[in-house]
């Protein structure tokens, strides 16, 4: 124990990944699929090494990893943070600054009514809250406070200790709440208007899935049988011979001879026709005789599966079914899948686009291609990052936080450089949703950024809370615990009775917009479960944005009020 004593006091840095290898063995452990999640398991492993070790770890090493984080957080939700303030989505903007504001609320009031230090209060709000960034905001604010080293240290480890005991219940509640509590206090069945709600937007079910005509399977060729359904229609009368589905006839050989057919081209028997489309509505639009036949000269057709990031006025705000009716060149290509900040959302009929989503394509390389300047950009896949913007944007938003103080009644509240960082990732990821050529970084690098980032941020928190956590949970553990409780519930309850009976939003979309705007993306996960649906996630991307912003800047605030 002494030689590995004297190994991390001259190699920090061997600990720190230990501590986060640790971290993300715990977070994969699950019981009825719930974890504490990698971040959590980071922190407890710090916290296990550092009871045993004295581990130096230097405050400008946390503050590196921590930016960057950061900056990933805030270049991932800047697209849709500024989109939901527009349109209806104003509704789900309120919700997503009302939780927050009422969870700060809440952790300050609980915090002044135990007598807590400025170090166990922010721990208790970001482990209620679910919101381990605070971690980082609060332990810059601490070190930015006029007080002696040893003090700052202790408070800064104290964020830790609670951080571990509230996160607990601060996740089962959110997953509790969201799934069980809140269709009861509403008074709905979540399962029937699931389901009402899965119809408003034209999606189609298919037993435990999801499914959608909209989604294609590929091109396959048939021949036309004499008495087939399409004989003697036009091809765009075929097309369209099955409401409500998508299906596209490429290509037609006829005699010996290809050639590639107009909307008014007549279709007859025995022509062998190559089809883009679903499989079962191929069938149903060419008749039950319709026999599929491998002709591979006929499906000689450059097929494209691209990105596209939408930018255009064109397409955003309107309906997929808008979109086919009204954009010419939407003609022979079909959806695949709908991202909207990094989360898929359930495609029907009237499902919304939105400005940044990133609507998943297929079809003939030229209808594609043709749609892609109508959409926005296409993004071409990419493992090269924009250094540059990444690391003068980050410098600008240190300096920003360092100089900038908000005057909040008697107080003057530092911004602080990691909420400046933060924000410089917001602006350059809505930068890239209006220009989508600027700023690129990749999804990987993003996700690399705020894994590893968090993780290896909190696992050095977890090292130098080590040595005080068993006292500390001994002293204040189920006080701190208690207080969670209603840090964790007040603002989800308040949340479903505002956003139902004020903003008067839909029951099951609620569920999952509270849960984003307590960025909880398990609560969201419990939901479908109990639904049997993916209408959920909807909600969560329009206020999880919000959540992931004030709940990160509340770390910097609860300082500010508990000093």
């Amino acid at each position: 124990m002494e030689w590995l004593a004297k190994l991390f006091t001259k190699y920090p840095e061997m600990a720190v990944y230990l501590a986060v290898g640790l971290g993300y063995l715990i977070g994969r452990l699950k019981f009825r699929g719930v974890g504490l999640g990698v971040v959590t398991g980071s922190l407890l492993g710090g916290i296990f090494i550092g009871n045993f070790f004295h581990v130096p770890v230097s405050d400008q090493a946390k503050s590196i990893v921590f930016l960057l984080f950061l900056f990933g957080i805030g270049y991932s939700v800047g697209p849709s943070f500024f989109q939901n303030l527009k349109g209806e989505g104003w509704r789900w903007a309120v919700l997503g600054v009302f939780v927050p504001v009422i969870g700060l609320l809440t952790a300050y009031a609980v915090a002044h009514f135990l007598k807590l230090d400025p170090g166990y209060s922010a721990g208790l709000l970001s482990g209620a809250l679910t919101e381990s960034p605070a971690i980082g905001t609060a332990s810059e604010a601490i070190r930015s406070l006029s007080l002696p080293d040893e003090l700052k240290q202790q408070w800064i480890a104290h964020i830790a200790v609670a951080d571990a005991i509230c996160y607990v219940f601060g996740t089962l509640g959110v997953i509790w709440c969201c799934s069980s509590l809140g269709p009861k206090l509403l008074g709905f069945d979540l399962r029937a208007e699931s389901k009402k709600v899965e119809a408003n937007l034209g999606i189609q079910r298919s037993k435990l899935g999801v499914y959608s005509a909209w989604q294609p399977i590929g091109f396959r060729v048939y021949t036309i049988p004499q008495d087939g359904l399409v004989v003697g229609k036009t091809v765009a009368e075929a097309e369209q011979s099955v409401p409500g589905v998508r299906l596209f006839v490429e290509r037609i050989r006829r005699n010996g001879k290809i050639f590639s057919p107009l909307g008014t081209s007549v279709l007859e028997a025995n022509d062998t026709v190559a089809v883009l489309g679903r499989t079962e509505i191929m069938i149903k639009a060419l008749g039950p005789l319709a026999r599929e036949v491998a002709d591979p000269e006929l499906l000689e057709i450059p097929v494209a599966s691209y990105d596209l990031y939408t930018t255009s006025k064109t397409i955003a705000g309107k309906t997929l079914q808008e979109i086919v009716d009204d954009v010419e060149e939407a003609r022979g290509v079909l959806l695949k899948g709908i991202s909207r900040g990094g989360h898929e959302i359930p495609i029907g009929t009237n499902t919304v686009i939105e400005r940044g989503d990133l609507l998943r394509v297929s079809g003939s390389e030229s209808a594609v291609e043709e749609l892609a300047p109508v959409v926005g950009r296409v993004i071409h896949p990419t493992d090269e990052t924009d250094f540059a913007v990444l690391g003068i944007a980050i410098s600008i938003g240190v300096l920003v936080g360092a100089v900038l103080t908000i005057p909040i009644g008697h107080l003057r509240i530092a911004l602080g450089t990691s909420v400046g960082t933060l924000l410089a990732g917001v602006t350059v990821g809505w930068m890239r949703s209006v220009r989508p050529w600027f700023g690129i970084i990749p999804d990987a690098a993003i996700l690399f950024m705020r894994s590893l980032g968090l993780a290896a941020f909190v696992a050095m928190i977890g090292l130098k809370a080590g040595p005080i956590f068993v006292q500390a949970v001994r002293e204040f553990g189920y006080i701190l615990f208690l207080g969670g409780i209603a840090v964790t519930l007040t603002p989800l309850i308040a949340g479903l009775f505002f956003g139902r009976y004020v903003l008067g939003l839909n029951p099951a979309l609620l569920l999952g917009g509270i849960a984003g705007a307590q960025t909880m993306i398990a609560g969201v996960a419990a939901v479908q479960e109990k639904s049997d649906s993916q209408v959920a996630t909807l909600g969560y991307s329009y206020t999880v944005a919000f959540g992931h912003i004030f709940l990160t800047i509340w770390g910097t605030i609860i300082v500010s009020l508990m000093t």
